[in-house]
Formats: structure tokens, sequence, C-alpha cells
């Protein structure tokens, strides 16, 4: 048994602060799902292989024992080779005690797959669901009640913003929860409609829970706890980066029984939440808009790409839980996934050196130096006798 695994399992802090998180858990798993929430990024397939196959504590100890590969039919050895290099960097007991003892002093919580508020529609994700959620909040408001995701642009205009409000606003005056990411523009104008009526939101954050990003929406964010929770699958502590941000989208995609987009641009990156909606089967909704204003070509293209169903109204976003089928098509970032976490991971005016990179991105060592030296050609990166750092 390798020591990176008793250090990660058998630190005697680790059960205190479980236990303060989730007295009514079990503490091995509650370590074991906050630690493998600090080992990776979000929807890694190989973990979440792993712990569907053992569960979170003995997949946990799997991933840093010295011997061969338990049941090498539940993933590829290459892919597990590669994975264990990447959560390498980041296996650091002091990292998941920060991370918990953090939680607790917000007043933050762990909700647990299998949790009677845990979400079902993550369960639809599979292998990418997230192992953890980390709260803040009441998570009881998303049990056994309707849920619709409401997304859109941040730069949304006038009329994108009462178009959001009243559908919002209506949606959650008859009971039904409505989800979005907490963003300025389309999300924030749901969230607040809903708060508005007395109804219950739920704000999927890509940072942690600890961190109010954006800044501006603090006082909103206090609103949501107050009435509703903030979600998040990454520790506290973490900041949001553009690939958290792209993975966050399937969990608002994922928790809404529809997908609503009420103004976005002809790339917005609403457009990957309605993309994850159309991968799990959910039913997309677009709200159209002036063929004249750049804020709602991302709708029209819903509609003409993606089968999108027009809606103007809470009811004909309601006929969306129907028989409606929306199409098969995903949108997806056109960038390397790697490239972009490894460009999240560095800092225009700070060198880091490829193992604090790697640590940062969740990337293995040497994939790292990979990415490094093709950026490098491509005038991205610059080399200093001190590290990398990202060229403006």
């Amino acid at each position: 048994m390798s020591a990176k695994r008793n250090q990660l399992l058998n630190d005697h802090r680790l059960p205190a602060a479980a236990q303060r998180l989730r007295p009514d858990a079990d503490p091995a798993e509650v370590i074991a799902r906050a630690a493998w929430s600090v080992l990776v990024e979000p929807g890694d397939g190989v973990a979440g292989a792993l712990i569907a196959a053992h569960g979170a504590p003995t997949a946990l100890e799997q991933a840093f024992c010295e011997e061969e590969l338990l049941t090498p039919g539940v993933v590829d050895p290459l892919a597990f080779a590669e994975a264990r290099a990447r959560w390498q960097p980041r296996a650091r007991t002091q990292a998941v005690l920060d991370a918990m003892q953090s939680c607790h002093e917000v007043g933050g919580g762990l909700l647990l797959p299998g949790d009677e508020s845990w979400p079902s529609g993550l369960d639809d994700l599979g292998v990418h669901a997230p192992l953890v959620l980390w709260t803040r909040g009441d998570p009881q408001v998303l049990a056994d009640v309707p849920a619709v995701s409401i997304v859109g642009a941040r730069a949304a205009t006038p009329y994108g913003e009462s178009v959001a409000a009243d559908l919002a606003g209506d949606l959650a005056a008859s009971g039904t929860v409505v989800v979005s990411g907490g963003a300025y523009g389309i999300d924030g104008a749901a969230h607040r409609a809903a708060l508005g009526v007395g109804g219950n939101t739920v704000a999927f954050l890509a940072g942690g829970i600890d961190r109010a990003y954006p800044m501006g929406h603090q006082q909103l964010f206090d609103r949501i706890r107050a009435s509703g929770v903030l979600l998040s699958e990454v520790p506290c502590g973490s900041a949001p980066t553009k690939w958290r941000f792209l993975q966050r989208n399937r969990l608002i995609s994922a928790v809404g029984l529809a997908t609503v987009v009420v103004e976005a641009g002809w790339r917005s990156g609403s457009l990957n939440t309605a993309g994850h909606a159309a991968a799990l089967g959910r039913p997309i909704g677009a709200v159209p808009g002036p063929v004249s204003s750049g804020a709602s070509a991302g709708c029209h293209r819903l509609l003409r790409e993606y089968d999108a169903i027009c809606v103007t109204s809470a009811q004909e976003v309601r006929e969306l839980w129907g028989d409606s089928a929306p199409g098969e098509q995903s949108s997806s970032t056109a960038e390397n996934p790697e490239r972009i976490r490894l460009r999240d991971a560095l800092s225009s005016r700070t060198p880091r050196d490829a193992n604090e990179l790697a640590r940062r991105s969740g990337l293995a060592v040497g994939r790292v130096q990979s990415l490094l030296g093709l950026l490098a050609l491509e005038g991205v990166v610059g080399q200093t006798s001190d590290g990398w750092r990202r060229i403006a």
C-alpha cells in the first residue's frame, strides 16, 4: 500500500472534519468523496468508473495503490495510468482538510449520491456525474419537485432580462424550482424573479461555494442561500475557470426537466448547456428575439440546428415536459479540453513550473510538458528561468 494512500485515508484529523460536515453519514464515505473532489477536475470519467465499480473509499485506495489494477475491465489500464498521473500532484491530505474546514466555516455541507436530496437527474450523466456536491443553503428544495433550467447571455439586453424574469417568476410561483448558474444577465434575472415571488431557486457555481463569483452577486447569493441552495462539485477554495464553467453547464442541464435559453450570442456558453441537455434527452426551449439582435443569434441557431422549441410563456415552457423530443446534436467547445485546463492554470504575471501547473490543472506532469511545447510554438506561452507564463 502506497504512502499516498495512507496519508489520504488514515490522517487522524479527517474523521472529525467529516463528522462536523455530515454527522449522519459514514465518515469513510464523506472523506473519500471529499478527497475525490479535490483530486479530480469535474467530469473525470475514469474516477467515475472506478467509484461506480468499487465505491468511493475502495476506489481511492486503489488510485494510489502500488499493486496492479484490481479489476482491469473497469477502465483501460493505459487510461488508468494517465489518470493516476493527473491525480498525483493533488494528493495532499492538507488540501482535503482545508476544503472540509472551509466548508464548515461558511456553514456549508456535503451532499452525497444516494441522499434523499440528491438531484436524481444528475445520475443520467453516468460516470461523468459529480462525485459529491458542496452546498450552502437547503438542498431539500430539489427533492421531489419539478425544476427547469433557465440560462442565457451575461451581456443580456433589457428585453432578455424582462423575458427571463417573466418566465422564472411565473414558473417559481407555481412551485417549479428555477435552476441557473448565478452569472450576470439572464441567470441573475431568473434567480431574482424566482426569489421575488417567494419561490425556490438553485445556483450551480463553477468555483467553490465559499467564493462569490461574480463578486457583484454576493447579495444575490446570500438571498439564494436563505431560501434555496448554492451547489458546486469543486471543493471550497477552488477558483472558477473556463473548463469548470463548461463542465458546470452539464449539471444545470441534467437537473432541469427542460432547459430554456432566453438570450444567447452565436458562440454563447449557453449553447454548451443546451448541447448537454440535448445529449441527455432533455427538451430545449429557445426564446426568439429580433432578427437584428446579436444577443438572440444563439437562440435562433438553436431553433434551426438543435430542434429547440420556440417558447414565449411559462405555459409553453411547461409543455416542454410532455412528449417533445429534442435533437441529438450536442454543442461543445472546439478547443481541446486539456488545453483549456492548462491555460486556466497559467498566469500572465507569475511564472509557474510544470509541477505547479499539473497540480492546478489536474493534468499529468508529462502531459503538461507536452502541451506547453505546443503552446510555445503557437506563441501562447513563454518560458523564463522560473517557469512558464501565459502571453497576453
